[in-house]
Protein backbone atom coordinates (compact mmCIF):
# COMPACT_ATOMS: atom_id res chain seq x y z
CA UNK A 1 0.00 0.00 0.00
CA UNK A 2 1.34 3.33 -0.84
CA UNK A 3 2.03 5.89 1.84
CA UNK A 4 -0.09 8.37 3.09
CA UNK A 5 0.78 12.14 3.72
CA UNK A 6 -1.11 13.93 6.18
CA UNK A 7 -0.36 17.81 6.01
CA UNK A 8 -1.54 20.44 9.19
CA UNK A 9 -1.16 23.62 8.34
CA UNK A 10 0.75 26.10 10.30
CA UNK A 11 3.48 22.93 10.95
CA UNK A 12 5.83 21.64 8.56
CA UNK A 13 6.24 18.24 10.00
CA UNK A 14 4.85 15.35 7.96
CA UNK A 15 4.20 11.64 8.47
CA UNK A 16 4.44 8.89 6.57
CA UNK A 17 2.78 6.09 7.49
CA UNK A 18 3.29 2.60 6.03
CA UNK A 19 0.87 -1.24 5.86
CA UNK A 20 3.00 -4.16 6.00
CA UNK A 21 1.48 -7.45 6.54
CA UNK A 22 2.63 -9.02 9.58
CA UNK A 23 2.34 -12.13 11.76
CA UNK A 24 -0.66 -10.66 13.96
CA UNK A 25 -2.21 -8.60 11.09
CA UNK A 26 -1.46 -5.22 9.35
CA UNK A 27 0.93 -3.13 11.31
CA UNK A 28 1.07 0.32 11.45
CA UNK A 29 4.54 2.42 11.61
CA UNK A 30 5.10 5.98 11.49
CA UNK A 31 8.20 7.21 10.15
CA UNK A 32 9.44 10.82 10.01
CA UNK A 33 11.61 13.40 12.17
CA UNK A 34 9.47 12.20 15.39
CA UNK A 35 9.79 8.92 15.27
CA UNK A 36 7.00 6.54 16.94
CA UNK A 37 5.18 9.57 18.07
CA UNK A 38 2.02 9.71 17.10
CA UNK A 39 0.48 12.32 19.86
CA UNK A 40 0.99 15.55 16.80
CA UNK A 41 -2.19 13.21 15.44
CA UNK A 42 -4.57 14.34 17.73
CA UNK A 43 -7.46 16.79 16.11
CA UNK A 44 -8.22 19.54 18.23
CA UNK A 45 -10.56 19.02 20.32
CA UNK A 46 -14.39 21.31 19.98
CA UNK A 47 -14.18 24.83 21.84
CA UNK A 48 -16.74 23.61 24.48
CA UNK A 49 -14.74 20.62 24.98
CA UNK A 50 -11.36 22.39 25.40
CA UNK A 51 -12.19 22.43 29.27
CA UNK A 52 -10.90 18.74 29.98
CA UNK A 53 -8.71 18.82 27.37
CA UNK A 54 -6.03 18.39 30.00
CA UNK A 55 -7.42 14.84 31.08
CA UNK A 56 -4.58 12.38 31.11
CA UNK A 57 -6.38 10.17 29.11
CA UNK A 58 -6.55 12.66 26.11
CA UNK A 59 -2.63 12.84 25.37
CA UNK A 60 -3.11 9.27 23.97
CA UNK A 61 -2.83 8.35 20.90
CA UNK A 62 -6.21 8.25 18.98
CA UNK A 63 -7.48 3.80 18.36
CA UNK A 64 -6.69 2.08 15.37
CA UNK A 65 -10.28 2.60 13.85
CA UNK A 66 -9.56 6.72 14.05
CA UNK A 67 -6.65 6.80 11.55
CA UNK A 68 -8.72 4.45 9.48
CA UNK A 69 -11.78 7.12 9.38
CA UNK A 70 -9.17 9.76 8.55
CA UNK A 71 -7.36 7.77 5.55
CA UNK A 72 -10.77 7.06 4.14
CA UNK A 73 -11.85 10.56 4.93
CA UNK A 74 -8.81 11.99 3.51
CA UNK A 75 -9.02 9.55 0.12
CA UNK A 76 -12.63 11.18 -0.86
CA UNK A 77 -11.49 14.93 -0.58
CA UNK A 78 -13.83 15.90 2.79
CA UNK A 79 -13.30 17.59 5.61
CA UNK A 80 -12.54 15.93 8.72
CA UNK A 81 -13.29 18.85 10.81
CA UNK A 82 -16.86 19.20 10.06
CA UNK A 83 -17.13 22.94 10.50
CA UNK A 84 -20.56 24.37 9.18
CA UNK A 85 -19.35 25.97 5.59
CA UNK A 86 -16.66 24.55 5.07
CA UNK A 87 -16.48 22.85 1.48
CA UNK A 88 -15.86 19.66 0.49
CA UNK A 89 -13.71 20.66 -1.99
CA UNK A 90 -9.97 20.95 -1.05
CA UNK A 91 -8.71 24.81 -1.45
CA UNK A 92 -6.72 25.19 -4.38
CA UNK A 93 -3.19 25.38 -2.27
CA UNK A 94 -4.02 22.33 -1.06
CA UNK A 95 -0.80 19.91 -0.95
CA UNK A 96 -0.71 16.69 -2.97
CA UNK A 97 0.28 13.43 -1.28
CA UNK A 98 1.99 12.27 -4.87
CA UNK A 99 -1.18 10.28 -6.16
CA UNK A 100 -3.03 12.66 -7.92
CA UNK A 101 -5.27 12.65 -4.32
CA UNK A 102 -5.16 15.88 -1.73
CA UNK A 103 -4.26 15.81 1.44
CA UNK A 104 -6.45 17.03 4.31
CA UNK A 105 -6.24 20.01 5.78
CA UNK A 106 -7.70 20.70 9.25
CA UNK A 107 -7.75 23.98 10.05
CA UNK A 108 -9.63 26.58 13.14
CA UNK A 109 -13.49 27.14 12.40
CA UNK A 110 -14.17 30.14 9.98
CA UNK A 111 -14.51 33.47 11.42
CA UNK A 112 -18.23 34.66 10.91
CA UNK A 113 -19.82 37.78 11.64
CA UNK A 114 -23.35 37.18 13.48
CA UNK A 115 -24.52 40.04 11.48
CA UNK A 116 -23.78 38.21 8.60
CA UNK A 117 -25.96 35.33 8.77
CA UNK A 118 -29.27 37.89 9.09
CA UNK A 119 -30.65 38.27 5.56
CA UNK A 120 -30.93 41.98 4.91
CA UNK A 121 -34.80 43.24 5.68
CA UNK A 122 -36.86 44.46 3.05
CA UNK A 123 -38.12 48.11 3.13
CA UNK A 124 -41.73 47.42 4.90
CA UNK A 125 -44.22 49.67 3.60
CA UNK A 126 -46.08 49.45 7.03
CA UNK A 127 -45.07 52.96 8.13
CA UNK A 128 -46.28 54.25 4.98
CA UNK A 129 -50.07 52.63 5.40
CA UNK A 130 -49.94 53.62 9.07
CA UNK A 131 -49.45 57.24 7.99
CA UNK A 132 -52.11 57.12 5.34
CA UNK A 133 -54.39 55.79 7.49
CA UNK A 134 -53.93 57.57 10.70
CA UNK A 135 -56.67 60.09 11.27
CA UNK A 136 -56.79 63.94 10.97
CA UNK A 137 -59.35 64.43 13.42
CA UNK A 138 -60.13 63.00 16.85
CA UNK A 139 -63.95 61.94 16.69
CA UNK A 140 -64.04 62.72 20.41
CA UNK A 141 -63.45 66.29 19.88
CA UNK A 142 -65.86 66.43 16.89
CA UNK A 143 -68.34 65.21 20.02
CA UNK A 144 -67.14 67.27 22.52
CA UNK A 145 -67.76 70.41 19.89
CA UNK A 146 -71.30 69.43 18.89
CA UNK A 147 -71.39 69.34 22.74
CA UNK A 148 -70.92 73.14 23.42
CA UNK A 149 -73.36 74.26 21.06
CA UNK A 150 -76.37 71.41 21.28
CA UNK A 151 -79.45 72.44 23.05
CA UNK A 152 -80.00 71.57 26.84
CA UNK A 153 -83.61 69.97 25.76
CA UNK A 154 -82.19 67.68 23.38
CA UNK A 155 -79.70 66.26 21.37
CA UNK A 156 -79.86 69.03 18.40
CA UNK A 157 -78.19 71.63 17.75
CA UNK A 158 -81.29 74.32 17.40
CA UNK A 159 -81.37 77.53 15.84
CA UNK A 160 -79.78 79.69 18.61
CA UNK A 161 -76.91 76.80 19.12
CA UNK A 162 -76.13 77.43 14.90
CA UNK A 163 -76.53 81.38 15.48
CA UNK A 164 -73.28 80.69 18.13
CA UNK A 165 -71.83 78.21 15.80
CA UNK A 166 -71.97 80.79 12.84
CA UNK A 167 -70.59 83.49 15.07
CA UNK A 168 -67.69 81.29 16.73
CA UNK A 169 -67.06 80.52 12.77
CA UNK A 170 -67.25 84.12 11.83
CA UNK A 171 -70.12 83.63 9.29
CA UNK A 172 -73.48 84.99 9.42
CA UNK A 173 -76.60 82.32 9.22
CA UNK A 174 -77.93 83.62 6.10
CA UNK A 175 -75.05 83.45 4.29
CA UNK A 176 -74.06 80.59 0.99
CA UNK A 177 -71.04 78.90 3.53
CA UNK A 178 -73.62 78.33 5.74
CA UNK A 179 -75.84 76.52 3.18
CA UNK A 180 -72.91 74.58 1.92
CA UNK A 181 -71.62 73.84 5.16
CA UNK A 182 -75.27 71.98 5.84
CA UNK A 183 -74.80 70.72 2.34
CA UNK A 184 -71.81 69.03 3.69
CA UNK A 185 -73.34 67.62 7.05
CA UNK A 186 -76.19 66.01 5.16
CA UNK A 187 -78.87 67.68 7.18
CA UNK A 188 -82.21 67.01 6.93
CA UNK A 189 -84.07 70.22 7.78
CA UNK A 190 -83.06 73.91 8.39
CA UNK A 191 -81.45 75.24 11.62
CA UNK A 192 -80.94 72.42 13.04
CA UNK A 193 -77.97 69.52 12.89
CA UNK A 194 -78.67 66.38 15.11
CA UNK A 195 -75.72 64.67 16.29
CA UNK A 196 -75.18 62.34 13.64
CA UNK A 197 -75.58 64.79 10.72
CA UNK A 198 -72.90 67.00 13.01
CA UNK A 199 -70.30 64.00 13.30
CA UNK A 200 -70.49 62.18 10.01
CA UNK A 201 -70.04 65.80 8.42
CA UNK A 202 -66.98 66.80 10.10
CA UNK A 203 -65.96 63.26 9.59
CA UNK A 204 -65.87 63.74 5.79
CA UNK A 205 -64.57 67.32 6.03
CA UNK A 206 -61.67 65.39 8.28
CA UNK A 207 -61.80 68.04 11.20
CA UNK A 208 -62.96 68.77 14.56
CA UNK A 209 -62.80 72.32 15.47
CA UNK A 210 -63.46 75.40 14.99
CA UNK A 211 -60.83 76.54 13.19
CA UNK A 212 -60.96 73.07 11.03
CA UNK A 213 -64.06 74.01 9.77
CA UNK A 214 -63.17 77.53 8.30
CA UNK A 215 -60.11 75.86 7.13
CA UNK A 216 -62.86 74.18 4.36
CA UNK A 217 -64.85 76.85 3.58
CA UNK A 218 -62.61 77.82 0.61
CA UNK A 219 -62.00 74.14 -0.52
CA UNK A 220 -66.32 74.03 -0.57
CA UNK A 221 -67.11 76.77 -2.06
CA UNK A 222 -64.13 75.56 -4.45
CA UNK A 223 -66.06 72.17 -4.96
CA UNK A 224 -69.56 73.78 -5.63
CA UNK A 225 -68.18 75.11 -9.09
CA UNK A 226 -68.40 72.39 -10.89
CA UNK A 227 -71.96 71.99 -13.05
CA UNK A 228 -72.53 68.41 -11.01
CA UNK A 229 -71.90 69.29 -7.42
CA UNK A 230 -73.80 72.52 -7.77
CA UNK A 231 -77.22 70.60 -9.18
CA UNK A 232 -76.56 68.22 -6.14
CA UNK A 233 -76.06 71.85 -3.80
CA UNK A 234 -79.24 73.12 -5.61
CA UNK A 235 -81.53 69.73 -4.90
CA UNK A 236 -80.57 69.78 -1.56
CA UNK A 237 -81.75 72.94 -1.16
CA UNK A 238 -85.03 72.73 -1.72
CA UNK A 239 -85.72 69.73 0.92
CA UNK A 240 -83.18 71.94 3.56
CA UNK A 241 -86.47 74.16 3.27
CA UNK A 242 -88.82 72.19 4.05
CA UNK A 243 -90.13 72.18 7.83
CA UNK A 244 -89.63 67.80 7.95
CA UNK A 245 -91.70 67.82 11.66
CA UNK A 246 -94.91 69.42 9.53
CA UNK A 247 -94.43 66.64 6.36
CA UNK A 248 -94.22 69.42 4.20
CA UNK A 249 -93.82 68.33 0.55
CA UNK A 250 -94.19 71.75 -1.28
CA UNK A 251 -91.86 74.92 -0.21
CA UNK A 252 -94.00 77.74 1.20
CA UNK A 253 -93.04 80.87 -1.97
CA UNK A 254 -92.15 83.19 0.64
CA UNK A 255 -89.09 80.80 1.78
CA UNK A 256 -88.67 79.60 -2.10
CA UNK A 257 -87.83 83.41 -3.07
CA UNK A 258 -85.38 83.37 0.14
CA UNK A 259 -83.40 80.14 -1.21
CA UNK A 260 -82.88 81.23 -4.71
CA UNK A 261 -81.77 84.38 -3.63
CA UNK A 262 -79.50 82.16 -1.66
CA UNK A 263 -78.42 79.27 -3.50
CA UNK A 264 -77.48 81.62 -6.58
CA UNK A 265 -76.33 84.34 -4.15
CA UNK A 266 -72.42 83.44 -6.22
CA UNK A 267 -73.70 83.07 -9.99
CA UNK A 268 -77.12 84.44 -10.52
CA UNK A 269 -78.82 83.74 -13.40
CA UNK A 270 -79.98 86.85 -15.67
CA UNK A 271 -83.58 85.71 -15.79
CA UNK A 272 -83.79 85.55 -11.84
CA UNK A 273 -84.96 88.65 -10.79
CA UNK A 274 -87.44 89.07 -13.17
CA UNK A 275 -88.71 85.47 -12.09
CA UNK A 276 -88.84 86.59 -8.19
CA UNK A 277 -90.37 89.61 -9.05
CA UNK A 278 -92.85 87.14 -11.20
CA UNK A 279 -94.00 85.20 -7.80
CA UNK A 280 -93.81 88.41 -5.49
CA UNK A 281 -96.25 89.51 -8.01
CA UNK A 282 -98.79 86.56 -8.03
CA UNK A 283 -100.02 85.93 -4.26
CA UNK A 284 -102.04 83.38 -5.52
CA UNK A 285 -98.65 80.82 -5.89
CA UNK A 286 -97.92 80.04 -2.31
CA UNK A 287 -95.95 76.72 -3.06
CA UNK A 288 -93.28 75.43 -5.19
CA UNK A 289 -93.55 71.74 -5.91
CA UNK A 290 -89.96 70.19 -6.20
CA UNK A 291 -90.62 69.11 -9.89
CA UNK A 292 -90.72 73.08 -10.63
CA UNK A 293 -87.96 73.92 -8.42
CA UNK A 294 -85.68 71.52 -10.10
CA UNK A 295 -86.24 72.72 -13.69
CA UNK A 296 -86.37 75.74 -12.83
CA UNK A 297 -82.16 74.90 -12.99
CA UNK A 298 -82.70 73.44 -16.10
CA UNK A 299 -84.74 76.47 -17.43
CA UNK A 300 -82.45 79.34 -16.27
CA UNK A 301 -79.62 77.07 -18.82
CA UNK A 302 -81.55 76.68 -21.69
CA UNK A 303 -83.71 79.75 -22.11
CA UNK A 304 -81.96 83.41 -22.89
CA UNK A 305 -82.50 86.48 -21.27
CA UNK A 306 -85.11 87.86 -23.74
CA UNK A 307 -87.41 84.14 -23.25
CA UNK A 308 -86.87 83.70 -27.18
CA UNK A 309 -85.83 80.28 -27.06
CA UNK A 310 -88.44 78.97 -25.02
CA UNK A 311 -90.60 75.74 -26.43
CA UNK A 312 -94.13 76.08 -24.77
CA UNK A 313 -94.74 72.75 -26.43
CA UNK A 314 -92.14 71.17 -24.01
CA UNK A 315 -92.97 69.76 -20.76
CA UNK A 316 -91.95 72.92 -18.94
CA UNK A 317 -94.41 72.95 -15.45
CA UNK A 318 -97.28 75.54 -16.10
CA UNK A 319 -96.42 78.05 -13.70
CA UNK A 320 -92.99 78.67 -16.85
CA UNK A 321 -95.88 78.74 -19.22
CA UNK A 322 -97.47 81.67 -17.21
CA UNK A 323 -94.25 82.89 -16.54
CA UNK A 324 -93.15 84.09 -19.85
CA UNK A 325 -96.97 85.17 -20.97
CA UNK A 326 -96.50 87.22 -17.87
CA UNK A 327 -92.88 88.57 -19.77
CA UNK A 328 -94.27 88.93 -22.83
CA UNK A 329 -96.80 91.33 -21.80
CA UNK A 330 -94.61 93.53 -19.65
CA UNK A 331 -92.55 93.68 -22.95
CA UNK A 332 -95.98 94.44 -24.76
CA UNK A 333 -97.09 97.18 -22.33
CA UNK A 334 -93.55 98.63 -22.75
CA UNK A 335 -93.62 98.93 -26.30
CA UNK A 336 -97.00 100.77 -26.05
CA UNK A 337 -96.12 103.31 -23.18
CA UNK A 338 -93.05 103.96 -25.21
CA UNK A 339 -95.12 104.85 -28.41
CA UNK A 340 -96.84 106.93 -26.90
CA UNK A 341 -94.88 109.03 -25.04
CA UNK A 342 -93.17 109.04 -28.41
CA UNK A 343 -96.65 109.98 -29.64
CA UNK A 344 -96.52 113.11 -27.45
Amino acid sequence: MPPIQVSFPGSHLGFLFFAGAGLGGQVWRAAGPMGKCLSCLKVPPPAHQRSISHHPTLQHPPPRHEYERTREVSESGSSLSGVEGRSPVPPPDAQSNGSGKNSVIISAPEKRSFYSRIPPLAKSASNEVRRLSSKDYSEAKICVLFDQYKDCQCDYILSEGIECLCMDLDVKPEEFKVLVLAWKFGAETMCRFSRGEFVSGCKALRVDSIKGIQSRFSDMLLEVQDPEKFKDLYRFTFKFGLDADASQRILPSDMAVLLWKLVFSQHEPSILKRWLTFLERHPNIRGIPRDTWNMFLNFTEVVGEDLSSYDDTEAWPSLFDDFVEFENDQLNQNITKDHKEESE
